[in-house]
């Protein structure tokens, strides 16, 4: 159901006719000299979705400082990679699963793949992102939050304050100005959806969404059409001629749009309206059934260490959960600091998510 996640940074980037790359060792497949099965391998993997990427001296200190190589495993996107793992279970891929999100979090436990372990530092991580803090069967590792993202440009040319919230996307002045990607296939789309969840309750989304209908709301099947090919303000949607200045997509999208830029703005060309957003919190865990436990835990540990979690924004622009992280100073400039996002829990998500989808599709694409 999650598309290949929030980034938006390589997709930026690439927009932008730059090349990222992926730092992890011994992913080409082949064994590293220390691999072995059992609990004396000095090899650690971690199955991940397509957008895990870390930086190489991060990796090489993790090394240094436990004697593992981490072998990334990426596995398409969220929900695929979950999937694998939930049939394999008991027999894992790997040793560590990273990237089970809040919007997927209870079919992960419903299907008893993790062991449980408590993660060494998780005194510097906030009581709200551990939503498994009695069993320790997963750890909080990043927060990102899915919001509306608008064109600079167009709302000045047009002399139209730009929306800041779900109320103000249906009012008349925004009509046919929004792309979003589809509930059913998309992650930010799934996420923009429960939002209006939040917002509007169980019974007054329906409404809502009627509403957005209504005022010209277009519908794609994901996050990159929708942001590098309708989105005006982006760097692809201006190649592209997009004609929509509003899309939903991450807080962390502006400042991805500066730091892959050439020459660098002085100010990103697009904006956040705050009050749309959804916050998503990953998290990972260790695999039941994992060939290196001990290696596997000691990588938990790492996730949320400082030096681990001050990486990861520039690398997956994600927001780290340790309280001790420092962000780049590219998001404080260039991005929106969310401090109301909205939230489901994860159990009432697991409870109405497919009928959720399903009244959604029937409403918005019929």
């Amino acid at each position: 159901m999650r598309s290949t996640k929030r980034l938006a940074a390589g997709a930026i980037a690439a927009a932008l006719g730059i090349t990222t790359l992926a730092a992890c060792g011994g992913s080409d497949g082949k064994k590293t000299s220390g691999e072995a099965s059992g609990s004396g391998s000095k090899t650690v993997t971690l199955v991940s979705h397509d957008s895990f990427n870390a930086s190489d001296p991060v990796l090489k200190a993790f090394t240094a400082q436990t004697g593992y190589t981490v072998k990334v495993l990426k596995s398409g996107d969220a929900g695929a990679a979950l999937n694998q793992e939930i049939l394999t279970k008991g027999s894992p891929r790997g040793d560590v699963f990273f990237g089970v999100d809040n919007t997927l979090l209870s079919r992960a436990l419903d299907n008893g793949i993790f062991t449980p372990y408590e993660a060494k530092g998780l005194d510097r991580v906030p009581a709200d992102v551990q939503v498994d803090k009695d069993k320790h069967r997963v750890t909080p590792v990043d927060t990102g939050d899915i919001c509306v993202n608008y064109d600079k440009k167009y709302f000045a040319d047009k002399k139209l304050a730009p929306p800041q919230s779900f109320d103000d996307l249906v009012k008349p002045e925004y009509k046919d100005l929004l792309v979003t990607e589809n509930v059913a296939t998309s992650s930010p789309g799934l996420g923009f959806m429960l939002g209006s969840v939040a917002k509007y309750g169980d019974e007054g989304w329906q409404d809502y969404w009627k509403k957005l209908k209504a005022n010209g709301v277009k519908v794609v099947d994901g996050w990159e059409q929708a942001y590098n090919t309708d989105f005006s303000g982006s760097a692809g949607g201006k190649k592209a001629k997009g004609d929509r200045p509003l899309v939903v997509s991450y807080a962390s999208s502006p400042p991805a749009e500066v730091i892959y830029a050439d020459p660098k703005p002085t100010e990103a060309p697009t904006g956040v309206a705050t009050g749309t957003c959804f916050r998503q919190t990953e998290f990972a865990g260790l695999l039941k059934g994992a060939r290196n436990e001990a290696g596997g835990k000691a990588l938990l540990d790492f996730l949320i260490s400082k030096k681990f979690q001050e990486d990861m924004p520039l690398q997956m622009f994600v927001d780290p959960v340790a309280k001790d992280a420092a962000v780049p100073p590219e998001f404080t400039k260039f991005g929106a600091k969310i401090t109301n996002s909205a939230t489901v829990a994860p159990d009432k998500i697991a409870k109405n998510r497919d009928q959720w989808v399903k009244t959604w599709s029937s409403l918005v694409l019929k």
